[in-house]
C-alpha cells in the first residue's frame, strides 16, 4: 500500500492483543499463496503460524477457490431465517456424517467465539426444563474458549485474555487443567478433582466445556485422551452437558480428524471453526444432537434465542465445503503424521538449552516451552529476518504449519527456532520480556 495509507493505518488501525501506544510493526502483506506470505517489500515468508491455525490446505487452494466462484455467481448472501439453500444442507449433511456419532445437528455461525456462546445458550437451555439453578459452567484451567462474553467466561482468567474485565464476566468454576501429558502412563486419580466439583455444583452446574486433547492458546498443552472418556462418563452420571471445543484442534490437527476420536467419545456438543473454510473466511458450526435438540425445544422459548445475521451465509459454506473437498482430495493424516515426525525429531535438541523448559510435539503442532515469557516484538523481528512467520505468546514458541508444507519450508521454521535459542544463549537476541 502506498505510504500515506499505511501510515494511517499504523496509526489509527488496532490489532489483536497489542498496545495501542507501542505496538508490535505490522508488516505490510500484499499476496498469500500455499505457504508463504509476500510483503510489499519484496520479502517472502514460509507461514508457520496457517493464518492464525485456519489456513490447513495452504492459501488460495484451487478446490475452494472454485466453489466460492460457482457460488459467487449465483448468490453471495440470503439470510437463513425462514430458508435454505443447497451449500448449507450439503456442508451439513457432510459435517454430521464425519463428527462422533450422535452430532446430526448443526448450527452455523460466523466465528469461533460466537459458536462457543451457541454451545454455551444450548446448554443453559436443555437444563431450563431440568433444573433451572443450572446455570454455570465447569471448565478447566489452561483453557482457551474466545473473546465474546461467554466465551471468556470459560477461558483461563490467568492467561491475560480478558485482562481488566474479570468485574463484567459471568463467574465460573475452574479446576485443574488435565494433569497427565499425552502418551505418559494413566492415573484413574486424575479424575478426581473433576468428580468432586460435578459433585459439590451438581445443583449448578449447566455443562462441561474444554478443549479436548490440546489446549491452544494456553500453552500447546497436550493431555492424555482417557482424561476424554472418563469426563464423558462423568458427564453423563450427572446429567451435565459436555462440549468440546474444537474449533482449534478439529479436522485433522492433532492426527485424528478431531481431537474425541483420540478417546472414542461423542460429546454433547462439539464446536467447530478454523479449518472449517481452510482459512479462506469466517464460518464456525455447532453440532449435536437428538438430546439437546429435545432439551432446547421443552425450554420457556422453544427455540434456540441466536441468529447471526451471516448464519450459512452462501459464500462462507461454499468454501466449507471446498475445504472439505480438498480434505478429500490427498492423504491428510500421512501428512500430518510426517509433520509431526520431523517436528519431534528436530525440535527433541532445543530441550537441552538452559533457557527452554520442554519441547512438545503433537500431529502438526510443535511447541517450544520457555522458561520465561518471551519477548514477542524482538523474537517476531528475528523471524522475520529469517524468512518465516512464527508469532510466539506467552511462554511459548511454537510452530503450527499448514498441512501442505514442503520439507524444505517446514525445516526453515525449525532453524529459525534453533537461530532464535542460540541468539538467546550467547546474549546477541532480546528473547525475554524484562
Amino acid at each position: 500500500m502506498n505510504n500515506e495509507l499505511l501510515t494511517f493505518a499504523r496509526n489509527h488501525v488496532w490489532h489483536p492483543y497489542d498496545s495501542l501506544k507501542d505496538p508490535i510493526p505490522a508488516l505490510d502483506v500484499v499476496r498469500a499463496a500455499g505457504t508463504t506470505l509476500y510483503l510489499s517489500d519484496g520479502r517472502e515468508l514460509t507461514d508457520g503460524m496457517s493464518g492464525w491455525w485456519s489456513v490447513c490446505h495452504g492459501y488460495g487452494h484451487p478446490v475452494i477457490i472454485s466453489e466460492m466462484e460457482k457460488q459467487l455467481r449465483r448468490m453471495s448472501h440470503v439470510m437463513f431465517a425462514g430458508l435454505i439453500h443447497e451449500p448449507a444442507a450439503e456442508v451439513a449433511r457432510r459435517l454430521s456424517a464425519m463428527t462422533p456419532q450422535g452430532l446430526s445437528d448443526v448450527f452455523f455461525a460466523d466465528s469461533g467465539s460466537v459458536a462457543v456462546e451457541i454451545a454455551l445458550k444450548m446448554a443453559v437451555q436443555y437444563q431450563e426444563s431440568r433444573m433451572p439453578s443450572r446455570k454455570r459452567f465447569l471448565t478447566v484451567r489452561g483453557g482457551y474458549h474466545g473473546d465474546t462474553l461467554g466465551a471468556m467466561s470459560v477461558t483461563d482468567p490467568g492467561n491475560g485474555f480478558s485482562g481488566s474485565l474479570g468485574w463484567y464476566i459471568p463467574e465460573q468454576i475452574f479446576i485443574s487443567r488435565p494433569g497427565i501429558p499425552f502418551g505418559a502412563p494413566w492415573d484413574a486419580g486424575a479424575m478426581d478433582e473433576l468428580h468432586e466439583a460435578l459433585e459439590r455444583y451438581q445443583d449448578e452446574i449447566a455443562g462441561f466445556i474444554l478443549e479436548p486433547v490440546m489446549q491452544g492458546a494456553g500453552g500447546m498443552y497436550f493431555y492424555h485422551p482417557e482424561y476424554l472418556r472418563a469426563a464423558r462418563k462423568l458427564t453423563r452420571d450427572y446429567d451435565v452437558i459436555f462440549i468440546c471445543d474444537e474449533i482449534a484442534t478439529g479436522f485433522g490437527r492433532t492426527g485424528e480428524m478431531f481431537a474425541c476420536d483420540y478417546a472414542g467419545i461423542s460429546p454433547d456438543i462439539m464446536t467447530l471453526g478454523k479449518g472449517l473454510t481452510g482459512g479462506m473466511i469466517s464460518l464456525s458450526a455447532v453440532l449435536t444432537g437428538d438430546k439437546i435438540r429435545e432439551g432446547v425445544h421443552r425450554s420457556s422459548a422453544r427455540a434456540l434465542m441466536h441468529g447471526p445475521t451471516f448464519m450459512a451465509n452462501p459464500l462462507a459454506v461454499s468454501a466449507a465445503l471446498g475445504s472439505l473437498k480438498a480434505l478429500e482430495s490427498y492423504d491428510w493424516r500421512a501428512r500430518v503424521h510426517h509433520i509431526e515426525e520431523i517436528l519431534k525429531r528436530e525440535l527433541a535438541p532445543l530441550a537441552a538449552s538452559p533457557l527452554v523448559r520442554e519441547t512438545r510435539v503433537l500431529g502438526a503442532v510443535g511447541a517450544v516451552e520457555m522458561r520465561q515469557p518471551v519477548h514477542t516484538a524482538a523474537m517476531q523481528a528475528f523471524l522475520t529476518g529469517e524468512g518465516v512467520w512464527l508469532r510466539p505468546f506467552g511462554n511459548i514458541v511454537y510452530i503450527y504449519p499448514p498441512f501442505v508444507i514442503t520439507d524444505e519450508d517446514l525445516l526453515r521454521c525449525v532453524r529459525s527456532v534453533e537461530k532464535l535459542i542460540s541468539g538467546m544463549e550467547k546474549g546477541v537476541i532480546r528473547g525475554f520480556r524484562e
